[in-house]
Formats: C-alpha cells, structure tokens, sequence
C-alpha cells in the first residue's frame, strides 16, 4: 500500500448552519486524517462562515473561499460552486493531492475516505480514476432509513451519457483524475447539468477507471430542500417523470453533450464516436430516431429506468 495521500475535500456552502456542524464532525472524525477542506461560501446570511471558521481554530486544516456569486446570470448557484472550486483547485491543494467531495448537510461515516484511498491506491500510478459509492438515506436528523439503489449494471461512459450513478457526495478523484478533471473545467461551458454528472462523463469518456462501491459510506440526509435528492420514493419518480415530459431530460442531455463537445480532445476515439451517435439520434425524425436508439449501446442500470429513456425517445424529450 502506498503512502496515504493528501485529500482536499471541496465544499460548496450555502446557509448551512442546521446541518453543517454535524457534517464537519465526521470529516474530523475520519479514519483518514490527511485531508484539507475547503468551503466557497455563496454569500451565506446566517452563520455558516463563523461555523467554518470555528472548526479551522480547532487545528483543522480549512480554507474559506468566497464564491463566485453567478445564479444572476441563470447558472445553478450549487453547481457553480462546485465547478469553481474545481477550477481554482491548484490554488489550495498540493500537485499530488487527490480531490473529494462533500456536501454541508450530510454525515460522513468514519471510514468514508479510508475505503476510497484503499480502492484507490490498487490503480497503477498515473492512470486516472474515480472512486464512489452507494449512500445510506436517511431522515431530517441524519438517522440512516435505507441505502441508495445499486448499480447492477456498472459504470461506463454508455450509462453516463443517459443516467448519472455517480453521487457527488461520495466522489474521490485520484491525483491524476483530479489534474484531468481541473484542465477539463477551464473549458467546461459555465451551464452544465450538474458537476458529479459532469465529472461521470468526463472520467468514463476518458478511459478513466471508475470504482462504484456497493458499501454505502455516508448518510444523505433528506430534508425540506432536498427531499427529492434520493429519487426513490414514488413523490421523487413522478417528479422525475413531470420534468422529464416537460423536457428538463432533453435539456440535460444537450447540456452534457455540449460539456463533452468541449473536451472531445479528452476523450477515447471510441467514445467521441458513440458521443456523436447519441447527440444525432436526438435530433433525427421519429422513425430514424428510435431506429438509431435501437442501435445505440448506452443503458440505464434497472429496467425500469430504461424503460423511462424509451418514452423519452418516443416523446422526443431525449
């Protein structure tokens, strides 16, 4: 097993006082205990900038960031967040260092970065890869309920061009994938469908190795602002099949395409071809398109879920 790396954990903060205390304890409780936080603050009015600044003068290594305040413009404030602190990475992070993820209303359990350092640490040196995992659901006052669906059919850039199984909140991004990943968001368009989709298609577009744990390693708190984030009670799937007829899917998808589009360079011959096919079959006439998806091999992971990609093929919302 090699050294144990450097692992900076991005933040993206936003009035997180209810929940973010308990988060940055069990980051502080890790069984890692190499790791730097940083946390861009969008413009928070309660106290989360004070909670952050409390956790750092207990000997916790955490850089407070502004962030770059573009939900004006019609960007997705949270993704935003995110996708700057990708792009400002070098700025706070050592050349080696690997890259993770955390939400400001999760709990993590103690192991979580052990397990993706380990998983980790078997790639050979140089090869980027990406780690995630399932996540335990759990209620408003973090007490585990039941874990996130698994994902029999694995990771691939077939599935990442129509189905995201890639919980942010669970992403490690080894030192290669992290370098990858900062260069791919200097180019990446400012309105992307969400940065843990993005990073999925750009990791499995470029040959990366992706690891899906089947062990969930954080609890994913449901609450009044994200009580669809799980997307497995029948509210959160009528939800999402009300967005996908009012076209929120297709839209998604030409988001994705146009992020891809923009670090083709990046990726395997093989998948700028199958990316071409896919962005083709969306804009063909009603035969030739489900002929077209007919012969496509990009997959959702149940039955189910392919299904639903069916109907939005035939209703033109792909």
């Amino acid at each position: 097993m090699r050294q144990a790396p450097e692992i900076c954990i991005l933040m993206a903060v936003w009035n997180g006082q209810p929940f973010l205390p308990q988060q940055l304890q069990s980051i502080a409780l890790q069984s890692h205990d190499n790791w730097h936080l940083v946390a861009s603050d969008d413009g928070s009015t309660d106290n989360t900038w004070s909670i952050l600044q409390d956790f750092a003068a207990f000997g916790h290594r955490v850089t407070c960031l502004p962030a770059p305040h573009n939900s004006a413009a019609g960007y997705d404030s949270a993704t935003e967040n995110f996708m700057s602190l990708i792009r400002r990475w070098p700025c706070f992070a050592q050349p080696e260092s690997w890259m993770a993820f955390a939400d400001q209303d999760d709990v993590w359990l103690p192991d979580k970065l052990d397990r993706a350092a380990k998983a980790l640490q078997q790639v050979p040196n140089g090869q980027p890869a990406m780690y995630c995992s399932r996540t335990w659901i759990a209620d408003a006052l973090a007490i585990a309920d039941r874990p996130s669906h698994l994902r029999p059919r694995g990771p691939s850039f077939n599935n990442a061009l129509v189905q995201n199984i890639a919980h942010g909140n669970t992403i490690v991004l080894n030192a290669a994938a992290a370098r990858l990943a900062h260069a791919a968001a200097q180019e990446a368009p400012r309105q992307i469908s969400a940065h843990d989709w993005w990073l999925y298609l750009l990791m499995s577009g470029a040959g990366a190795t992706i690891i899906s744990d089947d062990a969930p390693t954080l609890l994913y708190r449901q609450h009044g602002a994200n009580l669809v984030g799980a997307n497995d009670t029948l509210f959160a799937k009528a939800y999402r099949v009300l967005r996908m007829l009012q076209g929120d899917f297709g839209q998604w998808n030409a988001q994705n395409i146009r992020a891809m589009n923009a670090s083709r360079h990046r990726l395997t011959p093989a998948n700028q071809h199958l990316l071409d096919r896919f962005s083709k079959m969306r804009k063909s006439p009603f035969l030739k398109r489900l002929r077209q998806m007919q012969q496509l091999p990009v997959y959702r992971q149940t039955t189910g879920n392919h299904a639903m990609l069916w109907l939005a093929t035939l209703l033109r919302r792909v």
